[in-house]
């Protein structure tokens, strides 16, 4: 038998909007207390989604620059340098992608494994620089004179790294193949003359189908 609701004499919509806000927030209590955090290896691959992520750009970047640093440029500029080291800026990489890349976390991967590898000297970023001469700027003024660090002393590039990333998906059902393509260029800032291409792909398979099902 159902009995019908008897609103109190004393009850408002006030008071209903009370309830209903005192049960949402039991549910959440609730819903967190399920949660399980646990630490794991930066390093390590994990691949939830298929999605690209941080194991990637770090694996993407170790390939590009160690393609890079085994090409003949380096050699040829070292060569005709007097042995020094080539100087490199790691430029804008464009997602081509539907979905979000941070492409900034992959440019500092780039720039780490360059110089990780110690066969080339890697320059600031145009921003990094602004911030940089503000400082230096600064010294000149409140710093004494034996601490200041010298102006229009900056290394400048000869070389420029840019790129993009794209990605093909194809998908069936529940699943889903991408092919990221990662393109990257070196190109010579006084000659525009491109001195080394290079790509990577990474190529996963999803399947979202749930055992048992």
């Amino acid at each position: 038998m159902t009995y019908p609701f008897v609103r109190p004499a004393n009850w408002s919509w006030r008071s209903a909007r009370a309830v209903s806000l005192a049960a949402i927030a039991v549910a959440t209590l609730t819903a967190c207390g399920n949660t399980r955090v646990s630490r794991i290896d930066p390093t390590s691959v994990t691949d939830l989604s298929g999605r690209w992520n941080d194991a990637d750009s770090r694996l993407v970047a170790n390939a590009l620059i160690e393609q890079s640093i085994d090409a003949e440029w380096a050699r040829q500029f070292s060569n005709a340098n007097g042995g020094n080291s080539p100087t490199v800026i790691v430029g804008p990489f464009v997602n081509r992608t539907l979905e979000h890349i941070p492409v900034q976390t992959f440019t500092r991967d780039l720039e780490r494994a360059y110089v990780t590898t110690g066969a080339v000297r890697v320059v600031a970023s145009a921003d990094e620089r602004a911030t940089v001469r503000a400082e230096r700027d600064d010294q000149q003024v409140n710093a004494v004179a034996t601490s200041r660090a010298g102006v229009a002393m900056e290394q400048g590039a000869q070389f420029m790294l840019q790129g993009d990333v794209k990605a093909i998906e194809d998908a069936q059902g529940r699943e889903r193949v991408v092919t990221y393509q990662i393109d990257a260029t070196l190109v010579d800032l006084e000659t525009n003359a491109k001195v080394w291409v290079g790509q990577h792909k990474i190529k996963k398979y999803v399947d979202r189908r749930r055992i048992g099902w």
